[in-house]
């Protein structure tokens, strides 16, 4: 597999937003197999130094469940250089770096706040700039040409607003609709 969906949980929506959590996943988009995972909870005190919070997301956390936030308050965290560090360790099971494909939930969100996050502990993101791949152009391709909304139709299972679940979640979707795609 060399598709990896990540999915962040961060304490603003700006392209510079602090961390509280990475979740991703290995996936093969053609046949919707979920390989190994990756979760892990970032320290927020290390994060907000080097990145951006708003009180407009975290008023928003303060209505998730209260599973999703206890997700926020993990005790094992780690600082965001070192969180950042175990992704790099975990996405370099693609070898070629040339080869990995990541994804994120919109073109401007997961991958960009990744990639700045990288930039602001003075890290090179572990994949090619041109292997970002966007899933709500998956979603809205899905929408148009077949009337297919799977992240509608598709049980979640799991939290929502928790890294790695939405990351399979998403993973699950963006395959059901390239599987349609490639059958028309």
């Amino acid at each position: 597999m060399i598709d990896v969906m990540t999915d962040l949980e961060t304490m603003s929506t700006s392209s510079n937003a602090a961390l509280v959590s990475i979740g991703a996943c290995f996936f093969d988009p053609l046949n919707g197999d979920i390989g190994a995972s990756f979760e892990i909870s970032v320290d927020l005190t290390t994060s907000a130094k080097l990145c951006e919070m708003d009180a407009e997301t975290v008023l928003w956390w303060l209505e998730r469940s209260d599973e999703a936030r206890r997700k926020l308050l993990a005790h094992d965290v780690l600082p965001l250089a070192e969180a950042l560090g175990e992704f790099d360790q975990w996405v370099s099971q693609i070898e070629d770096i040339d080869t990995r494909t990541v994804w994120g939930n919109g073109a401007t969100f997961d991958n960009t706040i990744l990639r700045n996050a990288y930039k602001a502990c003075g890290m090179q993101a572990p994949w090619q700039f041109r292997n970002d791949r966007d899933v709500r152009t998956v979603v809205d391709l899905g929408r148009r040409l077949f009337n297919f909304d799977p992240k509608k139709e598709i049980p979640f299972e799991g939290t929502r607003h928790s890294a790695l679940d939405d990351a399979i979640h998403q993973a699950k979707y963006v395959s059901a609709i390239i599987q349609k795609l490639n059958r028309n």
